[in-house]
């Protein structure tokens, strides 16, 4: 349904496209779980995303795979307000992958 997603799905440690970390060769950290909102909007993706977080243990990471338009803008607001750090954004398209490290 989603071909491009089959790099992330088949390959979990791909290279970062949208640099937090610069070295190339550097490989992204392995998610201890994924959320898929593909298909959902505003405010869908975000309370998902808090919801999950809420159920996961400080130190772990969250993969989130989005296509709406405001979920980069969501995400990010969200997790600075709430302490969490985004490790990763990655960018194909309308495609959005988020990193993000449970801190609190």
């Amino acid at each position: 349904m989603y071909p491009r997603l089959e790099k992330y799905i088949h390959r979990p440690n791909i290279p970062l496209c949208v640099g937090v970390l610069t070295d190339q060769n550097t490989e992204a950290p392995k998610p201890d779980r994924t959320l898929d909102v593909l298909g959902f909007f505003c405010p869908e993706p975000i309370f998902r995303t808090r919801m999950e977080m809420d159920q996961m243990n400080r130190g772990e990471i969250l993969e989130v795979l989005a296509d709406d338009p405001a979920a980069e803008s969501d995400i990010t607001s969200w997790a600075n307000k709430t302490g969490q750090e985004v490790l990763s954004i990655d960018k194909d398209g309308d495609l959005l992958r988020f990193l993000i490290k449970k801190v609190k």
